[in-house]
């Protein structure tokens, strides 16, 4: 399997509505710039806060832009199962080629209505990411019950955004199949990738998406020297993008490049004076503003 970089992107917002124009415009940078796909409406886009006409309209605009020169992978978990099928169902009809599926939050569901949750979802006849984060969603979807649903036929990966490298090696033990292992924690993924995972489901990618896809590219090709090159510039860039909660850091870092607003919605705010210094301090290192 290849390694892959796809874009969780941010939802770009202007006078309380989605900007389509911005959202189009931020499409084709990521297309320009060698990314391999785009995730709209995950945490970075700010699902919980789009309404469902919002959330099928981000959808649709990227599907079209994006015309099958790159993959799109919506975002359509949701803690209620029905809501998940339903948007689910939606995205296919658009023409997304897969979908994105948080474990379900807040409500807390045992192991087995976890699993029951992504059962009821390969019904949809899509191929599914299992989202494994456990500090939004609670849950930690234990290796067990993750090789449980991989079993199911529409599972065909998994973006895990626990930061434990060690998930990726006891996965690929108990998969029985081709999956995909994407990491969603910027920070560590040359490690992941040596552990044998194939791709990453990227924040900074927003503002820097040629420098994380050439890193991807290096790790692919057994370069781990000048993938690490690249992760050394990047590494303080990753923290300044989760100074605080994503996705207020890199919502901002793409208004100061003239991509998009930095508006962003309540119960989220815009960042307090210190981190946007931060951020400003990090792009100005690697020429991006």
């Amino acid at each position: 399997m290849t390694t892959q970089t796809y874009t969780a992107l941010i939802t770009p917002f202007k006078n309380g509505k989605i900007d389509e124009k911005a959202l189009e415009n931020l499409v084709e940078f990521q297309i320009k710039n060698g990314v391999d796909g785009i995730v709209p409406c995950g945490t970075t886009g700010e699902s919980p806060t789009l309404s469902h006409e919002e959330h099928n309209l981000v959808i649709e605009i990227c599907t079209k832009v994006a015309n099958k020169r790159v993959k799109i992978m919506a975002g359509t978990g949701s803690n209620s199962t029905e809501e998940a099928i339903m948007m689910t169902n939606h995205a296919k009809k658009i023409g997304v080629d897969s979908c994105l599926i948080v474990a379900p939050y807040y409500n807390k569901p045992t192991p087995n209505g976890v699993y029951q949750h992504f059962k009821a979802l390969n019904e949809c006849e899509i191929p599914l990411i299992i989202y494994n984060i456990p500090g939004r969603s609670v849950i930690n979807i234990s290796d067990d019950n993750l090789a449980k649903i991989s079993e199911l036929k529409n599972v065909v990966g998994i973006k895990d955004a626990t930061g434990d490298l060690a998930r990726v090696a006891s996965l690929r033990l108990l998969v029985k199949k081709e999956f995909a292992y994407l990491s969603g924690e910027d920070a560590t993924v040359v490690g992941f990738n040596a552990m044998g995972g194939n791709g990453v489901i990227s924040v900074t990618s927003n503002i820097a998406p040629k420098m994380v896809s050439d890193l991807q590219k290096f790790t692919a090709q057994n370069d781990y020297k000048s993938a690490l090159e690249i992760q050394d510039k990047l590494t303080s860039l990753h923290a300044a993008m989760f100074c605080e909660t994503n996705p207020i850091p890199v919502k901002y870092a793409a208004s100061l490049m003239g991509l998009c607003s930095s508006e962003i919605r309540l119960p989220l705010c815009e960042p307090s004076s210190e981190a946007k210094a931060r951020i400003e301090k990090e792009m100005k290192k690697l020429g991006l503003i």
